[in-house]
């Protein structure tokens, strides 16, 4: 989902990187290529008074294309869960995953008509942990996989098992794996939401939280706001579409072929999304180009070109002589989005390929020979566009749309030897200060390699553009704070007032560069502001509250504390530190409470057990103090303030 499943994987190809060229992409321009202002024949592309009117309208007029369109895997992208929705199967037999890097078991199961995940631990036949977690919606339609979100009070979050319907088996989730797993904890953002599901009633100012959120990708995804449609159709004629087009809606097939596949990569080219100033992941409508509201980035390497991720569909194809020699190659060429691909007859697809390939007099339908051909039953896709497994996906294969002859087996066995550079799949042209965002993207969520940070700032370094230097602020700071550099961040940082910054990742950057450099007075206005932007920034308003008790103002800390639990009682370290103020307090029943929560949320949180074994020995039980830190030592060997706490324990044993 999250475009950060891809974690593990790229973190493994970045150890191949040797050499970072300062150059991939065409050399950025200074001016933009763009339109000032871009218009459209289509009214409710740039009309800003258009609005979503929901499916469940569309579907009053078009009905027989609702019912095969929710039968699609966009139809079923996301919904409610319930047995019906989900295509796991719960039988013992299969009903059980094991993360043996953090040593939790993970049991999926039906309460009635609710949907529960327990994690456990074990120590022998003991049960020495236990949470269990509601599951409110599953993602996917069942095809591939289903994964599993759950809401907290509006926030939403990915639970960390997933069913794989292609191998029949539950597992982790994508990104989960060797070691990798956040538990509940991986936040459902908007750019994830944004394109597995219809676009949801999202709260601005956080980062996870929703006040409604729909049930499966929608009408509008591809046509665009319906109101002024629905408006024209209702109190005016109906418009001869055998005619020309009605232009109070976008029809994609009537688009030109690069709109068309503008729509369809907005999702189904699937890297790292850098998006324009000003705009966010609700900003594109179809019929716009997709460079208008963002670019799209994908790492390139030499070797293995069969390596693939799952929703990477433009890009293969982009990669296709088919696409590159014709210039009129779209996605509905050969997919009719209102109908299943499980549906679909496989002659569809054939026959789009025999439309260019023998269509001519004279021309041959395919280089194989008659016998080779006959084995595959004269179906091109099958050798051209074979099923291949996707590097970000575990358990999934899903068909390859980078259509050539199949490679040989030697060139399949090829492995990563370099990392190229990053390539816009969108735009030729991005910008400098988009191509540095690009990389810091790439570094942030896949791959910590310090090379690509340095590209960053080259770029950075290129722009031109006076205006567009102003604005650099925020990228300098991101970028040094990424290298650990806070004294260039804090430089960076000086100029500006918090008030000034709209950016709530520059100022949390800001804090936490004064925070980390021994200045927590200096960095309390600036955590202060990144919650002002994003007051249900769960993570924002926690650092806020550690350095309100850095700065000794314990009360204030309280407050933010007592709010962040109120918005997610299952905050781990907002319930620890609550349980540390209470302890301050002399306030012995409030700080367990909040600390035994905290250890039920995650019982091997270091800074929680430190703070149960200070409460255990307060109140005299120093064999559960003793137990608290041992258990701490096993998960996090190199903590020396539990060493130098076990020994001095060990005088009161």
């Amino acid at each position: 989902m999250s475009a950060r499943a891809l974690r593990s994987i790229l973190i493994a190809l970045a150890l191949l990187l040797v050499t970072l060229p300062t150059f991939f992409c065409s050399s950025p321009k200074t001016e933009s290529t763009e339109e000032e202002h871009p218009t459209s024949p289509w009214r409710n592309v740039y009309d800003t008074s258009a609005n979503y009117v929901g499916m469940q309208t569309c579907k009053g007029c078009h009905e027989e294309v609702y019912n095969t369109f929710v039968q699609t895997g966009m139809g079923q992208s996301f919904g409610m869960a319930t047995k019906e929705k989900s295509a796991a199967d719960f039988s013992p037999a299969h009903a059980l995953v094991y993360d043996t890097a953090l040593d939790f078991y993970y049991k999926p199961y039906w309460n009635k008509d609710s949907f529960f995940i327990m994690e456990f631990r074990l120590e022998g036949k003991d049960t020495v942990h236990k949470r269990i977690q509601r599951v409110d919606y599953v993602v996917g339609s069942g095809q591939h996989t289903n994964s599993h979100i759950f809401d907290v009070n509006g926030y939403l979050y990915q639970a960390p098992i997933t069913f794989y319907t292609q191998k029949h088996r539950w597992d982790l989730a994508p990104g989960f794996e060797k070691g990798g797993s956040s538990r509940f904890n991986r936040l459902i953002q908007i750019e994830c939401m944004s394109c597995h599901n219809g676009y949801p009633d999202f709260v601005p100012n956080s980062e996870n939280k929703f006040n409604v959120v729909k049930t499966g990708i929608d009408c509008e995804r591809c046509h665009g706001p319906g109101s002024i449609h629905v408006f024209e159709r209702q109190n005016n004629k109906p418009v001869d579409t055998s005619k020309g087009p009605d232009y109070s809606i976008v029809n994609p097939r009537r688009l030109s072929t690069e709109l068309q596949n503008n729509v369809c990569q907005r999702c189904h080219l699937q890297g790292i999304s850098v998006l324009n100033d000003g705009k966010t992941f609700f900003d594109f409508h179809p019929g716009m180009k997709l460079s208008e509201v963002m670019n799209v980035f994908m790492p390139e390497y030499e070797g293995a070109q069969d390596k693939m991720i799952m929703a990477s569909h433009v890009e293969r194809m982009k990669k296709s002589r088919c696409f590159v020699e014709s210039g009129k190659m779209s996605c509905i060429n050969c997919h009719n989005p209102h109908v299943s691909v499980k549906f679909t007859p496989r002659k569809q697809y054939i026959t789009a390929c025999q439309s260019c390939h023998g269509s001519k007099t004279g021309q041959k339908l395919c280089s194989e020979t008659e016998k080779i051909r006959s084995t595959k039953n004269n179906d091109c896709v099958t050798c051209h566009m074979p099923h291949n497994s996707s590097i970000d996906i575990p358990h999934v294969a899903v068909t390859d749309h980078y259509i050539r002859r199949r490679p040989s087996s030697d060139t399949l066995k090829k492995q990563i030897t370099a990392f190229l550079g990053m390539k816009c799949f969108n735009n030729d042209h991005p910008d400098a200060i988009t191509t540095a965002r690009g990389f810091m993207e790439f570094y942030e969520r896949y791959a910590h390699s310090k090379p690509l940070l340095d590209s960053a700032l080259v770029y950075l370094s290129r722009q031109q553009d006076v205006e567009a230097k102003q604005k650099q602020n925020r990228d300098y700071i991101r970028a040094y704070f990424l290298l650990g550099d806070f004294d260039k961040v804090i430089a960076y940082t000086t100029p500006l007032l918090p008030a000034d910054v709209k950016d709530a990742w520059s100022a949390y950057r800001s804090g936490e560069a004064y925070f980390l450099s021994g200045h927590p007075d200096k960095a309390l206005p600036w955590y202060k502001r990144a919650t002002d932007i994003w007051q249900f920034s769960l993570d924002f308003q926690n650092k806020l509250g550690i350095c309100l008790l850095a700065n000794k103002n314990m009360p204030e800390a309280l407050k933010v504390f007592t709010f962040i639990v109120g918005q997610n009682p299952n905050h781990v370290s907002a319930n620890t530190n609550l349980g540390y103020i209470y302890m301050q307090q002399n306030n012995n029943s409030m700080a367990y409470s909040y600390l035994l929560k905290a250890q039920q949320a995650d019982p091997d949180y270091e800074q929680n057990l430190i703070n149960m074994a200070v409460w255990y020995h307060t109140n005299h039980r120093d064999e559960e103090a003793d137990k608290s830190l041992r258990h701490l030592l096993k998960k996090h060997p190199a903590n020396e303030q539990a060493k130098s706490m076990l020994i001095d324990l060990a005088g009161h044993l």
